[in-house]
């Protein structure tokens, strides 16, 4: 296999094949998903940085990598010896991947993006930045000819129908809800790229994106009908029956963007980045559609949780609760006693833990134990090889989630494995503080992510710290566990609406010595009216004890530690009955009243 460097240069022969000067290889695919399928994975594969997140950009002589907060470390870490250099977005300095390109460019020179993958608002961007000195973008095939070595084959795995007990909708009932959303925004067209979109509108599910249960597929809507581009032969007899009796025809994956060229009336809404250059393209090529630039109507439709998903949630957050009691008592027990542990082997009781239920079919996301000074690193995840022991002291981070077949949890629990340092005690506790701020805050309607993101970053804010990272995303149902438009950061630019679903996990990231967070899922709800308006507020609808033997119980205010005991009790009641005689005392222990 070739060494970073080689394929550098590999994309390099290339460029000089297209008489170009340099490529952008953003972390994306056709779908503009948020965790690429490996056969897509281009910026990892050329880079060596494995991140989710991140941006490669390559001239004849120079590359750069562009990671957010969350990878600052395992960046570092991965693109040492590389060549390539490693920008950090947000640091003072740090200049923007596009005006990096101009500068580093002659007037004049040929970029090349791949123009099944690239963003179109991706493109729309570069190009704005490029007209200053006459720089051109163009988007072949740049992958297919980059990438003719080590390449893993596109996904297909079964596709499957979530049934409309747990949905609470027909697929025919939310395509109406989309032709209706289409009229709203004045336009009859849809080209839906976002596999998240499909999935929420199709009922469909599959295995094609690693935890995440999506197939590989586009769905175009019009006034009179509803095609789904996906391989046939990976969808059952009967799910395509069904399919059809909800109004939705099957044509083969490839022929999204012929089916886009040969429609012969309509108003198209798209938006930019949701759809690829060369989809995006195709639209604008047909003179038959007028094209009206806006926001994909489905994702607000599939944020906002019906009765029924939030009902199923809530119960698979119960057994999501039960597998992290059962997860921490064995790994706490386990170092206890002196046997040996390591992160991976944490990682794995943990995935173990949530199959024990039936209802349990996949982890939402590679499931993240970073013991010490490796939770500082917000997207660590341990290897069998390389992982640290646990030792009985300090702390164990724990990071995961399970696919259920009624709902999609994420939470993270940072609990003591032994004595804790007075710094990580302080740490640990103005992390709660900031997590039971963000769970009990009330707000006006209309209020957006980015406006509470501020409560929550309080506590930390005036002791001079802060985490380089949202407090919160929005969670898919039976889907992304990373999925919006909603978010508690400060780019959160989404008003959050009752039934809308949103994490609550501020932190503390150390280099070299500690991690911590604390996380729950909160539903929006509303709260009540006033003269001044309509306000919403949060319930919390994780059960999973908060470890309070690391406290330092001063630094918490009367309600503060009024909220943790009742949510405590609410924990206890909730899962005991549920639990094993051991289990029940070891969380009655967990949820023993907090007391001064």
């Amino acid at each position: 296999m070739k060494t970073v460097p080689e394929r550098i240069e590999s994309l390099r022969s290339v460029l000089r094949a297209h008489g170009a000067q340099g490529c952008i290889l953003p972390t994306s695919d056709p779908h503009m998903s948020e965790y690429v399928p490996a056969h897509w994975a281009a910026r990892a594969y050329f880079s060596g940085f494995t991140g989710s997140a991140g941006t490669l950009c390559v001239t004849l002589d120079k590359a750069a990598l562009w990671a957010d907060g969350r990878y600052f470390v395992q960046a570092a870490h991965q693109l040492e010896g590389s060549g390539i250099e490693l920008m950090r977005i947000g640091v003072a300095g740090t200049p923007k991947f596009a005006d990096w390109m101009a500068e580093n460019l002659a007037d004049g020179a040929l970029v090349l993006a791949d123009g099944a993958t690239a963003p179109e608002a991706t493109c729309e961007q570069l190009e704005r930045v490029f007209a200053k000195k006459g720089i051109r973008l163009e988007c072949p095939d740049l992958l297919d000819e980059a990438w003719t070595e080590d390449r893993t084959p596109a996904p297909a795995t079964k596709a499957w129908l979530l049934d409309d007990a747990v949905a609470g909708r027909t697929a025919a009932e939310k395509l109406a809800d989309v032709r209706k959303a289409l009229a709203d925004a004045d336009a009859d067209t849809l080209v839906v790229s976002r596999l998240e979109s499909t999935a929420w509108l199709t009922n469909l599910r599959a295995d094609d994106i690693p935890h995440t249960p999506f197939a590989l597929a586009f769905t175009l809507v019009t006034p009179e009908s509803a095609e789904l581009f996906i391989d046939a032969a990976r969808v059952p007899a009967d799910v395509q029956e069904k399919l059809t009796a909800q109004g939705f025809a099957i044509r083969p994956y490839g022929e999204a963007a012929a089916a886009v060229r040969a429609l012969e009336k309509g108003t198209a809404l798209a938006e930019p980045a949701a759809l690829s250059r060369a989809l995006f393209a195709a639209l604008r090529e047909n003179s038959n559609i007028t094209v009206r630039t806006g926001r994909d109507p489905i994702l607000l439709l599939k944020a906002v949780k019906n009765e029924t998903e939030r009902e199923c949630l809530k119960r698979a957050h119960v057994r999501d609760g039960l597998a992290m009691v059962k997860y921490i008592k064995r790994v706490t027990d386990a170092v206890a006693a002196g046997e040996t542990l390591t992160e991976w082997d944490a990682s794995q009781m943990s995935d173990a833990a949530r199959r024990e239920a039936p209802e349990c079919f996949d982890i939402s996301f590679t499931t993240i134990a970073a013991y010490g000074p490796n939770a500082a690193m917000m997207h660590y995840a341990p290897a069998p090889d390389t992982s640290a022991k646990l030792e009985p002291h300090g702390f164990l981070l724990t990071d995961c989630g399970g696919q259920y077949r009624d709902g999609t949890t994420d939470i993270t629990r940072t609990f003591a494995l032994g004595p804790v340092t007075p710094d990580e005690r302080r740490w640990y506790t103005l992390v709660l503080k900031c997590h039971i701020a963000l769970a009990r805050a009330v707000f006006p309607e209309g209020t957006t992510g980015a406006q509470i993101d501020a409560i929550a970053r309080d506590t930390l804010w005036r002791q001079g710290l802060d985490y380089r990272c949202g407090t919160g995303h929005g969670v898919g149902f039976v889907g992304g566990v990373h999925e919006g438009p909603q978010n508690v950061s400060p780019r959160g630019k989404e008003p959050l609406r009752a039934g809308m679903i949103v994490t609550d996990e501020p932190g503390v990231y150390e280099e070299d010595l500690v991690g911590i967070r604390t996380e729950n899922e909160l539903l929006c709800r509303e709260w009540g009216e006033t003269e001044y308006g309509r306000y919403l507020c949060f319930d919390v609808i994780t059960v999973c004890p908060i470890d309070t033997k690391p406290l330092d119980v001063a630094l918490l205010t009367d309600d503060e530690l009024a909220w943790l005991n009742d949510y405590h009790k609410h924990v206890y009641e909730t899962l005991a009955p549920k639990c094993t005689d051991d289990e029940r005392a070891w969380l009655a222990a967990a949820c023993a009243e907090v007391v001064r």
